[in-house]
């Protein structure tokens, strides 16, 4: 078994704390900058490429996050997980996340079920499901076809299935997979659920309820709010709502569906877009076939995640040079910045996924870590970003490392030449230029057009947008993820943090307050 120890008590990364830091403005400015770009580069899934030419690394630091990554046996610990032991020593639970995509290691038997099969068989019933919808063998209680889809739920059960929808959603209408529309409620605030109501067609939407516990407070208010509406329009909920939930919830037995399709405790919200929780919405939406083709990549990209060598592991190599800026150089910070408006709220996904997993400061052990942990997430497309907040990234007091994303095609290919070059060549050109921009700066006696250069970047490149990419370009993000949190040894698959407000807020709908909580609730006359 792997051996889990806090990240300072590991002598490669006392020695990675001493190597030489990395002039970074003097190497993307010098005679070895070209070189860089072209050697500091991995393959991923999917055609994509993780290029980190323009981190503050070089050789020297290369080998030391090398042997960091030995030492704290990484990939020794993804076989663990793969293979089904209890990495969640929160709750005490597997991690699973990855048999929804493919198999990496033996079988995993939980529950007296094998856990791939069970989620083969998900993927089958909601494929036939969706199948059944889209031919017209499923309809409402007037026998007409269904033409919207509305995804409830919060967190997990809507960060990632909505950004993954949008990431599809023009590349499905280029490529005639375009099923139905899809619209995602998740904010209890009653303006977010009336305002998607007031822009459907009530009689001819499927809702799809997402609650792995069957619990979540905002869902199932929101639920409530859309069953009313229902009734209110002469509609039985049972004729236009499915359920996304474990077999243990209240929700899977519930007469208010039409069918349920079941997830575990086995995969957290965030982790959960590769399983039913994305499955159904998606496939729903773009027809199963684009919803295996996204399983594909993010499969593919598992694989990749399990190669030994540390610098020839696109997620192992992110997640160490990401550990490296925030420990040792000391970067409180990541933003992500894809350019790419179908991936307009992949870094709110990312911005979950990351801080929710590894915003923790004790270990798995409950032992509180004296080092820092998880960074600040957050991101815009460029080129949008770039007239927002990069004159911070620029010439802040902070410098904060990017992770760009980009693609040398557009997806919907409708794209005019204005002053000799197509959109897409300038939007492309704007990644080049920021990348290099930000890492080489600009001298300037003019302290105010001066730009000190030396901020850090990464690049993942891939031809297109699709399927497969998106799905491995989530996939190696799950897994940069998991790679630190076995670095910083925090459990990255609980999130208690989240449970105290939920704890507090029920107590004040029930009147039952005390001190600086009941002034409060007085404030909002609750």
């Amino acid at each position: 078994m792997a051996d889990w120890k806090n990240l300072d008590t590991l002598a490669s990364y006392k020695k990675l704390c001493e190597v030489k830091k990395t002039d970074l403005k003097a190497e993307i400015n010098g005679e070895n900058g070209a070189k860089r770009v072209r050697e500091y580069s991995v393959p991923m899934a999917a055609g994509l490429k993780y290029n980190y030419a323009a981190k503050a690394v070089d050789d020297d630091v290369l080998s030391a996050l090398s042997d960091l990554a030995k030492e704290a046996q990484l990939k020794e610990k993804f076989e663990e997980l793969y293979n089904g032991a209890v990495i969640n020593t929160g709750e005490k639970r597997m991690v699973l996340h990855h048999l929804t995509r493919g198999q990496l290691g033996k079988d995993v038997i939980a529950d007296d079920v094998n856990k791939r099969d069970f989620y083969l068989n998900e993927v089958k019933r909601i494929e036939e499901f969706a199948n059944d919808v889209h031919s017209g063998k499923i309809v409402n209680g007037a026998g007409e076809k269904f033409t919207t889809v509305v995804q409830i739920g919060i967190g997990g059960s809507d960060l990632g299935p909505r950004a993954m929808y949008l990431a599809l959603e023009n590349w499905a209408k280029k490529n005639g997979c375009f099923k139905m529309e899809a619209k995602f409620i998740s904010n209890v605030d009653p303006d977010d659920a009336s305002a998607v109501l007031d822009s459907i067609d009530l009689a001819h939407s499927i809702f799809i309820l997402v609650s792995k516990s069957g619990t979540t407070l905002e869902t199932l208010t929101n639920q409530s709010f859309v069953i009313h509406a229902l009734k209110k329009a002469g509609l039985k909920s049972s004729n236009h709502m499915i359920a996304v939930t474990s077999k243990t919830s209240p929700l899977a037995e519930s007469a208010e569906y039409m069918r349920a399709f079941f997830m575990d405790d086995y995969i957290g919200g965030r982790y959960s877009s590769t399983s039913g929780v994305g499955g159904a919405v998606l496939s729903l939406a773009f027809g199963p076939e684009v919803f295996k083709r996204f399983l594909d990549g993010a499969g593919e990209a598992d694989k990749t995640a399990a190669i030994d060598d540390p610098l020839k592991n696109p997620a192992m190599l992110d997640a160490l040079i990401g550990v490296y800026e925030r420990n040792v150089l000391g970067y409180g910070s990541t933003a992500v910045l894809p350019y790419s408006q179908a991936l307009s709220r992949f870094p709110a996904h990312l911005q979950q996924l990351d801080m929710e997993s590894n915003g923790k400061s004790v270990n798995r052990d409950n032992e509180p870590v004296s080092y820092v942990t998880g960074p600040v997430i957050f991101g815009e497309p460029g080129t949008n970003g770039q007239h927002s907040f990069y004159q911070l990234l620029h010439q802040g007091t902070d410098i904060i490392p990017l992770q760009f994303i980009g693609f040398k095609e557009s997806q919907l290919k409708n794209d005019v030449v204005i002053e000799d070059s197509k959109s897409q060549k300038k939007l492309c050109a704007n990644v080049a230029a920021q990348i290099v921009a930000f890492a080489g700066g600009k001298d300037n006696e003019n302290k105010n057009k001066n730009f000190e250069g030396n901020r850090p970047s990464s690049i993942i490149i891939g031809d297109e947008l699709n399927p497969e990419s998106l799905g491995a370009l989530l996939s190696h993000y799950e897994n940069k993820v998991m790679f630190q949190g076995f670095l910083w040894n925090v459990n990255s698959f609980d999130q208690e943090g989240v449970q105290l407000g939920n704890v507090l807020a029920k107590r004040v709908l029930a009147h039952d307050t005390e001190g600086a909580l009941t002034e409060y609730a007085k404030l909002f006359e609750i």
